[in-house]
């Protein structure tokens, strides 16, 4: 499983906090582009305004909103990976067992050949680079996210079908057959949405385009794999036979070692899982560079001994 798990690094602990401050603050952005509208609407009676809608454009700075809500999603997700795979590491180890290749040697079969399995599209995610994956992740988040907002009837797409609709008088009845007059104030144009959309697609196509190298790269070496994999299965099965050769001559030499070697054996494999299970327990995540400053604006905040 991919990781960036080196000696040095965010412990467990700090990267779980950090992930749920990247996770609350990513909500706050969704509160804040929630609910946004062409116009406020506002009435009088009897002497008195009232407001019958509160208006809230689309912020000033959505483009920073939506890129900062992408990066807080893909620092997340990058944790969260990295957390699994510490933990996927140390169970796979844990679950380990001693296979005894060295049984006590009986007049051997001859080998069939075992076709080695194709590979699919989770071999080529992992044969990326850790920077390449962590920038697949990256430009992920902002596509989507930015996609979220500005594609058919997402919030932008809604507030620029609805602004013709936005009427420069209404009335609303407060008593019967007496209509008040709403002033309506629009605080959108449509050549300013027109600029939020062309400005954002622009970004969400750059970031798509990423993504989809990233795709085709994948499935371009789970291809090359398996070609690979082909020719040497042919190979291995013309090797076969001198496999089943050198089995013949080697029983006899097996006999006089089995009980000695299967002792040690068993021994260095005991010893050299108990270090590598310590030795993934003290693993740290290494922050690639691209998330350095989210988890530095978090990380600051945290008890140093969590």
């Amino acid at each position: 499983m991919r990781n960036n798990l080196e000696k040095a690094g965010l412990s467990l602990s700090q990267a779980a906090s950090i992930s749920n401050l990247c996770n609350q603050r990513a909500s706050e952005i969704s509160n804040t582009i929630s609910g946004i509208n062409n116009s406020s609407k506002v009435f009088k009676t009897n002497g008195e305004t009232y407001m019958l809608q509160v208006g809230k454009p689309v912020p000033t700075n959505i483009v920073e909103l939506l890129v900062e809500k992408g990066q807080l999603h893909a620092t997340q997700a990058f944790l969260m990976s990295n957390i699994k795979a510490k933990d996927a590491l140390i169970n796979d180890l844990k679950k380990e067992r001693f296979i005894n290749s060295l049984v006590a040697p009986e007049q051997p079969e001859y080998h069939t050949f075992v076709i080695q399995d194709m590979v699919g599209e989770d071999w080529g995610w992992d044969s990326l680079s850790k920077a390449e994956y962590s920038e697949y992740l990256e430009q992920e988040a902002y596509a989507s996210h930015i996609g979220q907002f500005i594609h058919k009837n997402c919030p932008l797409d809604v507030l620029r079908k609805d602004l013709p609709n936005v009427k420069v008088l209404d009335f609303i009845e407060l008593q019967s057959g007496i209509k008040t007059p709403v002033k309506v104030e629009a605080h959108h144009t449509s050549e300013e949405l027109l600029s939020f959309h062309e400005k954002l697609a622009a970004l969400h196509r750059s970031y798509e385009q990423r993504v989809n190298y990233f795709k085709a790269k994948v499935k371009n070496l789970v291809t090359e794999e398996n070609a690979r994999i082909s020719k040497e299965n042919a190979v291995n099965a013309s090797e076969i036979n001198l496999i089943n050769q050198k089995l013949r001559q080697d029983y006899s030499d097996l006999m006089s070692t089995h009980n000695e070697a299967a002792t040690v054996a068993f021994g260095n494999f005991e010893s050299d899982r108990q270090t590598k299970i310590q030795q993934a327990s003290a693993l740290r995540i290494s922050i690639d560079p691209r998330f350095q400053g989210t988890i530095d604006l978090f990380l600051k905040n945290l008890d140093p001994e969590s």
